[in-house]
C-alpha cells in the first residue's frame, strides 16, 4: 500500500464527549490492522497460513483465560452460545483475511476490506428498516473513492482469488458486527470474558483444521522455525490486532452504533498505506495524498451524521 505520511483522522468537534472516548480506541484498532497486513505477509505463506492462525491465537489465549477466570465462570450458557456463534464467525473473517492476503496485494487487500464500512449500514439498514442518513452514504462512499485513489499510488492489480478472499471477509466482518450488537444473550456480559471465548471458539476451530492432512505445516513445526523477526510480527499480530482489537471492537459496539464503528475501522486502508511508507519503501503519487485527503474528510463527515446514533 502507499499513501502520504496520514495524520489522525479530525475529530468531530460537535461529537459528544463521550462518544470521543468510543472513538479514540477504535480508531487505534484501525491503525493497527492496517499495519497487520504487511505483518501478516511477512510471517505467512500458503503453506503455513493455518498454523500461523493457531499460534496467533494460542499465544493470547491462557492469559486471558487465567485473568478473566472468574467472569468465566459467572457467564451462563446462553452467553456463553453467543459469544462461541461470534467465534465462529470470526474464525472465518480469518481464514479468508489470511488466504486473501497471501494471494493478493497488500494494497488490494486494504481496499477490499475497506468496502465494510459501505456494507455495515446497508446490512443494518435492511435488519432494522430503518434507512442510514443520506450524509453517512455520502461520506462513506466518499471514504472509499480516498480509498481507490490512496491505493493507484501502489499499483492496483488485476482481481484474484485473494481479492475475493477479501471482498467475502469484508461480508463477514460486516456480519460480526451486527451479530455483536444484536445478539441479546452477549450484551449485559463482561467485555473480557466474551473476547476470550470468541478467540477460544477461533483457535479450536483452527485447530481442528489443522489436524487433517493436507492443511499445511504444523503449528509447532513452524514455532521452531520461526526466528526473532518472526516471533515478533506473531506477538503484534496476537497481542495487539487479536487480543486487543477484538476487545475494543466487542467494546465500543454495545456504545455506539455498528455503523459508526465501521466507519472508523475503514480508515484502516489509510494507515496500511502508512505501514507500507514506513516499513516497506512504497512512495505515494499525487493520487494518494488526495486519497488520504478524502479518507481524512469523509470518515469526519461520516461520524458528525452517525453522531445522532452514538450512546
Amino acid at each position: 500500500m502507499a499513501a502520504s505520511t496520514p495524520l489522525a483522522p479530525p475529530l468531530s468537534l460537535g461529537a459528544p464527549p463521550r462518544a470521543w472516548l468510543t472513538d479514540l480506541p477504535v480508531l487505534l484498532v484501525a491503525v493497527v490492522w492496517g499495519a497487520s497486513y504487511l505483518a501478516a505477509k511477512g510471517i505467512t505463506t500458503t503453506h503455513t497460513v493455518i498454523a500461523v492462525l493457531v499460534l496467533r491465537f494460542a499465544v493470547v489465549l491462557p492469559v486471558l483465560v487465567i485473568a478473566g477466570w472468574t467472569r468465566l465462570r459467572a457467564l451462563s450458557a446462553a452467553q456463553w452460545r453467543g459469544a462461541a456463534t461470534l467465534g465462529l464467525i470470526l474464525s472465518g473473517i480469518f481464514l479468508l483475511e489470511t488466504y486473501g492476503v497471501v494471494h493478493t496485494s497488500a494494497t488490494n487487500a486494504g481496499l477490499i476490506i475497506s468496502l465494510t464500512m459501505i456494507l455495515t449500514p446497508l446490512a443494518e439498514a435492511a435488519v432494522t428498516r430503518v434507512r442510514p442518513p443520506r450524509a453517512f452514504l455520502a461520506a462513506a462512499a466518499l471514504s472509499v473513492t480516498g480509498v481507490v485513489l490512496l491505493t493507484q499510488g501502489a499499483g492496483f492489480t488485476t482481481p484474484s482469488l485473494g481479492d475475493l478472499l477479501m471482498l467475502l471477509a469484508a461480508v463477514a466482518r460486516t456480519v460480526h458486527v451486527l451479530a455483536m450488537s444484536r445478539t441479546k444473550a452477549v450484551q449485559d456480559a463482561d467485555s473480557l470474558s466474551l473476547t476470550t471465548v470468541q478467540l477460544g471458539t477461533a483457535v479450536a476451530v483452527f485447530a481442528v483444521i489443522a489436524a487433517f492432512p493436507g492443511t499445511g505445516a504444523r503449528p509447532w513445526t513452524v514455532a521452531l522455525d520461526f526466528g526473532p523477526r518472526e516471533w515478533a510480527g506473531l506477538l503484534f499480530l496476537s497481542v495487539f490486532c487479536t487480543l486487543f482489537a477484538f476487545f475494543v471492537q466487542m467494546w465500543a459496539v454495545r456504545r455506539t452504533s455498528p455503523s459508526r464503528v465501521s466507519l472508523l475501522l475503514g480508515t484502516e486502508p489509510l494507515w496500511a498505506a502508512a505501514a507500507g511508507i514506513a516499513l516497506a519503501g512504497d512512495r505515494p503519487g499525487v493520487l494518494g495524498l488526495a486519497g488520504a485527503i478524502l479518507v481524512l474528510a469523509g470518515t469526519s463527515w461520516g461520524r458528525r451524521a452517525a453522531g445522532d446514533t452514538a450512546g
